[in-house]
């Protein structure tokens, strides 16, 4: 690859970032730190960027067009982007940086590596039942009651949390490949 190759621009970099814009602004919903409780801390914040990110990546990821792992990639890379831009806006110097990402990167991926278990987890628990009940949540509450709140969550949290995450699944869902690839998701029809 030549020089040219490194300054041309991703395919979905662009839908990537304003992808991920959508899934900050879902996450920076007031509802989740006042209704629901996530801590309004530096690492409540991050977590709820990081159901949000999950689950729209779990979206793409498992999507049968070509376009989703691409575009999934792009959520991430403009994910990593902001973290370390952010990182850079509060003042971390340069040199732990890369270290401070790097353990971002590690606690994003075992969360949306927990949160996939628990919705497929549920998925194959409501494929056994029958005339579609009411989704059973708790492998969700427990991951997010682990993750959000560090097993110690006010009471009915998790619940309040699993559910508009489920919600917010089952709208990405039903998103078309087209629309997502083309940059276009609002999710802010979910503050509770």
């Amino acid at each position: 690859m030549g020089l040219l190759g490194l300054l041309r621009r991703k395919p979905f970099e662009r839908a990537g970032f304003e992808l991920y814009t959508a899934s900050v602004a879902a996450a920076r919903a007031p509802g989740l730190f006042g209704t629901i409780g996530v801590p309004d801390t530096l690492e409540g914040r991050f977590d709820a960027i990081a159901l949000h990110v999950a689950l729209l990546v779990h979206r793409l990821r498992h999507d049968p067009d070509p376009r989703g792992r691409e575009l999934a990639q792009a959520v991430f890379d403009a994910m990593f982007a902001d973290m370390d831009l952010n990182l850079r806006e509060m003042g971390v110097g340069d040199m732990s940086i890369g270290r401070r990402v790097k353990a971002m990167w590690e606690a994003f991926h075992g969360r949306a590596r927990a949160y996939e278990a628990a919705l497929e987890a549920m998925g194959k628990a409501q494929d056994r039942t029958a005339e579609s009940p009411p989704l059973e949540t708790a492998p969700l509450e427990t991951v997010l009651a682990r993750n959000i709140w560090r097993d110690e969550p006010p009471e009915g949290a998790p619940a309040l949390l699993a559910a508009r995450a489920c919600r917010i699944a089952a709208a990405l869902s039903a998103r078309e490949i087209g629309d997502l690839a083309a940059g276009r998701l609002d999710l802010l029809e979910f503050q509770t």
